[in-house]
């Protein structure tokens, strides 16, 4: 027999599920540009923070950037119903950037309003990165269409379709996307010896936000940045960083040190990710990609270095549900869509 505490607990969550699952947040937010951060991490392990993984959201579409490992999960966290997705936007083919992928187009597949294959949008590659998890994923697809019939699990818009685009050329932003009223532009970054890598402008009803991907401090940023109202920009610490790395050296793990060391030189630091920022006439700046990671809060001002000083405009260090909207009338108002659920 059940106990008086599991009896409560059951009353409680039956009462109670009905609304968490016809939340939908999306509905509340009007006319504007919206973007959510569901993953502001890297590969480091970190408990607070997943792999990288941003949504723009335009009218009552998603579009998802970069699908870390995790993805999937957090987004359902958010509440954010996955049939809303219209499309995912790689930026490059870094482990942490594409982990997620397979995971985030099933739960699509499945979703209520879903009527068409996903397409992934990226550079030159993208097609090898999403013909390998379609074949990955092939056996799982026909489990679920026998299990629970070719009526609810649609086995034409299983499979994800590439819709590869040219890398820009040296301070060029190409249109990559255009859908009701949203124009998606992208611009290569420096995150060399990786490659290509783009960044990504989205531009909606007079609003705008652009996402750096990974970068050093970067001309043609700057330059696609230009009066953006919001600017996502990946950055570490390299005193942070470098001080795990000689730990790990003097534990004897001369590898994980050596690669640590190495992330150094291809992510801008917080102070170079500023002054980005400033030139670009950007009027906010949220920093993601956070490396290392900062499980104490008083860190955190190591991280942003003198970056506060360098920007005039507001300044924050992204976390996982955190949600920036850029409404139509004019504004940014921040929230975070994890908290607001629990």
């Amino acid at each position: 027999m059940a106990s008086l505490r599991s009896r409560i607990a059951l009353a409680l969550i039956k009462k109670q599920l009905p609304k968490i699952v016809a939340a939908d947040p999306i509905a509340g937010l009007g006319d504007g540009l919206h973007v959510a951060i569901v993953g502001s991490g890297s590969p480091l392990p970190d408990e607070k923070r997943g792999n990288p993984c941003a949504l723009v959201i335009a009218g009552s579409k998603v579009y998802v950037i970069d699908a870390g490992e995790g993805a999937s999960e957090t987004i359902n966290r958010m509440g954010i119903d996955a049939g809303l997705i219209e499309s995912l936007l790689l930026t490059h083919f870094h482990s942490d950037h594409i982990g997620g992928l397979g995971s985030v187009n099933l739960q699509r597949w499945v979703a209520e309003g879903s009527s068409t294959p996903m397409k992934v949008f990226g550079p030159p590659g993208v097609g090898k990165v999403v013909a390998g998890y379609n074949e990955a994923y092939e056996l799982d697809r026909g489990y679920r269409v026998g299990h629970h019939d070719e009526e609810y699990v649609d086995p034409a818009i299983g499979a994800m379709v590439p819709e590869e685009f040219p890398v820009p050329g040296e301070g060029e932003a190409n249109v990559v996307l255009e859908d009701d009223g949203l124009v998606v532009s992208a611009f290569e970054v420096d995150h060399s010896p990786v490659g290509p890598v783009v960044g990504f402008r989205f531009d909606y009803m007079g609003r705008s936000a652009v996402i750096s991907a990974d970068t050093v401090y970067c001309e043609n940023l700057v330059k696609a940045s230009k009066d953006t109202d919001l600017l996502i920009h990946d950055a570490l610490s390299d005193e942070l960083l470098l001080m795990v790395a000689d730990a790990q050296k003097k534990a004897g793990h001369g590898k994980r040190g050596k690669i640590l060391a190495d992330v150094t030189d291809y992510h801008a630091t917080a102070p170079r990710a500023a002054d980005a920022a400033q030139e670009a006439g950007a009027r906010a700046l949220a920093l993601t990609h956070v490396v290392p990671p900062l499980p104490l809060k008083g860190l955190e001002e190591i991280y942003l270095a003198d970056a506060p000083k360098r920007f005039d405009g507001p300044l924050w260090i992204a976390s996982d549900g955190d949600l920036y909207s850029l409404p139509a009338s004019g504004g940014l108002k921040r929230s975070n869509l994890i908290g607001r659920r629990r």
